[in-house]
């Protein structure tokens, strides 16, 4: 029971199909009820021709082949073909739904599962649908009419009947036996296959740090330990298959001459009829057929059961709960955001903050300092909810950011990190993916913001330029100035500025600097820094220790009142000599 309950979120995503699953399953059912007349037909067929009867066996014999034509040879075809659409629109459904439940992840998700895991359980492990309803069904339809043979079986000889019921009993710990060991074996070959594709797309993305590091080699080694991991698995479970095969074609062997040594006996002492005897070489066939499909059904079901469970774990939040945000609409905002008594800490990590408060006023040019590891860019995670706080309040307008929406939470709070992401798409289509509605002029605009404009148009395909894998075809300060107008085309109210200009020239961040200062008198703009030299006419700065705030003010009044803000300030100054 705890295995079928991992296929009832398939039944929400089939509704749409419902109608077509009915008719293609009753078409097969129909198709594996129809199959128990033949070796009855056939049994008739022949002894009506030892009766010198001929016109009645090539009645049976039109009535069986009548039979084949239509359900096994057209109306079974037109339901596999139902069925693998069927499939095919799951499947694809399936790998939406878990891609959009993955982006509902929280930071905390990433942070603990490779990317590889996802990836799999989002492509390889929603393919691994295809064909398994068909075999599903089919397997179902032939136990059925199996069933229903074994009645006609019993019901003209218990010693054949007891053979084949002895048979089923056998089969069924069979099963029992060798399926957990399947399952199990499979889980450990799919977390070896998750490393393999997680190695693969660390590689891919970082392929200009793998060759200016010269670690290909080293890269090369993992790689064959994984493959070499995954080979072992693979190896073990064929032998596992291996074995469940030899068993089974060893009992289908036994059941067969069982059964017709048995049929000859009972036909000589005549306690069965030719009729019986013939219909039971077509039906001990379908025994041999049962074991056959069930070797195959049993592996494929093994293989689905572990890849839906682990698309399970995302579609029902088995791992990790959604991100949950509130439902106020706040369309406008002045952009006063407040920390009050905030506490916080990474999972697995002492807090990094404690009690925390501060108060961030709007239209001003703030920036935070202080050392490494002391919480800075924390804040930066727990305004855009990356990470949701454990105790305390952080306000907007007044507003728990928890109780605003999504859409307006992301509108409204806009952020630049030291390391932006850009999209393998075009300059263009960077811009598109933030508003589908935005004009070239626009972009234009928000890129001489940014002073990428001129560079931009002296390209030969200018904003239709593909960008590449993470931006790779940008320079470090193109792609921070391309993340900086990106985001100034979102118009949001609050700007969060992670090192955002760390990688620029000092003529770059200069332009910047500029465009920051004419965001100031309509956005509250945000800073956080290490090179004190860029934040020097902030109009507030706030120095951090160990996640408290210790002074405040002015670059002028912090050197004369914060011995911890001159002493950063002069080392930097020594260092930049």
């Amino acid at each position: 029971m705890k295995n079928i309950k991992e296929f009832k979120p398939l039944i929400k995503l089939i509704k749409e199909n419902e109608k077509e699953l009915i008719i293609a399953s009753m078409i097969i059912f129909s198709s594996g009820l129809a199959t128990i007349f033949t070796g009855y037909l056939n049994g008739r067929a022949v002894e009506s021709v030892t009766n010198q009867n001929l016109k009645m066996a090539i009645v049976y014999l039109g009535i069986y082949f009548l039979l084949e034509i239509t359900m096994d040879g057209y109306f079974l075809h037109l339901a596999n073909t139902m069925l693998y659409k069927i499939e095919s629109a799951l499947t694809r459904k399936l790998g939406f739904f878990s891609y959009k439940k993955a982006l509902n992840l929280p930071a905390e998700a990433y942070e603990k599962i490779s990317s590889g895991e996802i990836i799999n359980r989002i492509t390889n492990d929603a393919d691994s649908l295809s064909f398994a309803f068909g075999r599903l069904l089919n397997m179902i339809s032939s136990l059925v009419a199996t069933i229903l043979i074994s009645i006609y079986v019993l019901c003209n000889s218990w010693i054949i009947g007891l053979e084949i019921a002895i048979f089923l009993i056998i089969l069924y710990f069979i099963l029992k036996k060798y399926n957990p060991l399947l399952n199990q074996i499979h889980k450990e070959r799919k977390k070896e296959q998750d490393k393999f594709t997680s190695l693969v797309t660390e590689s891919i993305r970082g392929i200009r740090e793998i060759k200016t590091l010269g670690i290909k080699k080293n890269l090369i080694h993992d790689m064959k330990e994984i493959i070499k991991l995954i080979f072992n698995k693979s190896t073990k479970e064929i032998d596992i298959q291996k074995q469940f095969n030899m068993i089974t074609r060893l009992l289908k062997s036994i059941l067969e001459i069982a059964v017709f040594i048995s049929c000859a006996i009972l036909l000589y002492y005549k306690q069965i009829n030719l009729t019986f005897f013939i219909a039971m070489t077509y039906y001990v066939y379908r025994y041999m057929w049962l074991i056959e499909n069930t070797n195959d059904l049993t592996q494929t079901y093994q293989k689905v059961l572990v890849s839906i469970s682990r698309v399970n774990d995302i579609l029902e939040n088995r791992l990790y709960n959604d991100e949950k945000f509130g439902d106020i609409e706040k369309k406008e905002i002045k952009g006063v955001l407040e920390f009050k008594n905030v506490t916080f800490s990474y999972p697995g990590e002492q807090e990094t903050l404690k009690n925390f408060s501060i108060k961030l006023e709007p239209n001003k040019k703030i920036a935070i300092v202080g050392k490494s590891g002391q919480g800075k860019s924390t804040l930066f995670n727990l305004i855009t909810r990356i990470f949701d706080i454990e105790q305390g309040e952080i306000l907007l307008d007044g507003i728990n950011i928890k109780e605003l929406t999504e859409e307006k939470l992301r509108h409204h709070i806009s952020i630049i990190r030291q390391d932006p992401f850009i999209f393998n798409r075009t300059i263009k289509e960077n811009f598109k993916i933030v508003d589908e509605k935005i004009t070239l002029e626009e972009i234009r605009k928000y890129t001489k913001m940014a002073y990428l404009d001129d560079y931009i148009m002296s390209l030969p395909k200018q904003y239709d330029t593909l960008l590449g894998e993470g931006g790779v075809n940008l320079s470090g300060g193109q792609k921070q100035r391309l993340a900086i107008a990106r985001t100034l085309s979102k118009q949001s109210k609050i700007i969060l500025l992670d090192e955002a200009t760390s990688a620029l020239d000092n003529e770059s961040q200069e332009y910047i600097k500029k465009a920051i200062d004419n965001l100031v008198k309509d956005h509250t703009v945000i800073i956080v820094a290490h090179r004190l030299s860029t934040i020097k006419d902030a109009d507030i700065i706030y120095m951090i220790d160990e996640g408290k705030v210790i002074s405040k003010g002015t670059h002028e009044t912090l050197l004369n009142s914060s011995t911890m803000y001159k002493n950063l300030y002069e080392t930097e100054s020594l260092n930049s000599e």
